[in-house]
């Protein structure tokens, strides 16, 4: 996978790219939602540049492929890596956050998104309760 900085935007970035691919399906209007909620300006990141992570997290997968171009979008060692990649408090708690706004955004949170969003929060050791307390003000 490609390597970003720890805490970077890219690597915030990334993990909300795997929060929207996880379910087999992406939508190009999720990166109309993502202006909309003003995501790029809350990492610090361009459009283009955010579109530039799902490029290469799109590469990575491919890569990933097995003799038969299968895809494991849901693999427990990647998320885990990318997860890892983010240890600031505060940020983890923004990338949860986003990654939540993102996953009601269309009225669907399908078990794929759940799933990942459940092992971001009990890997980081958050609660709900901690990212209303941290955005609530």
């Amino acid at each position: 996978m490609k390597k970003y900085a720890n805490n970077s935007p890219e690597a915030l970035a990334r993990i909300l790219v795997l929060q929207m691919m996880c379910d087999g399906s992406f939508d190009p209007e999720e990166i109309d939602e993502l202006e909309h909620l003003r995501v790029y300006e809350a990492l610090d990141i361009s459009r283009k540049g955010f579109i530039q992570v799902l490029h290469d997290y799109c590469n990575d997968l491919s890569d990933e492929a097995d003799e038969a171009g299968n895809i494991r979008l849901i693999d427990r060692e990647r998320i885990e890596a990318l997860l890892d990649t983010v240890d600031e408090p505060k940020k983890r708690l923004q990338v949860a956050a986003i990654a939540l706004d993102l996953a009601k955004s269309d009225n669907d949170f399908n078990d794929a998104e759940l799933a990942v969003f459940r092992h971001m929060l009990h890997y980081w050791h958050l609660q709900l309760e901690d990212l209303q307390a941290a955005f609530a003000a």
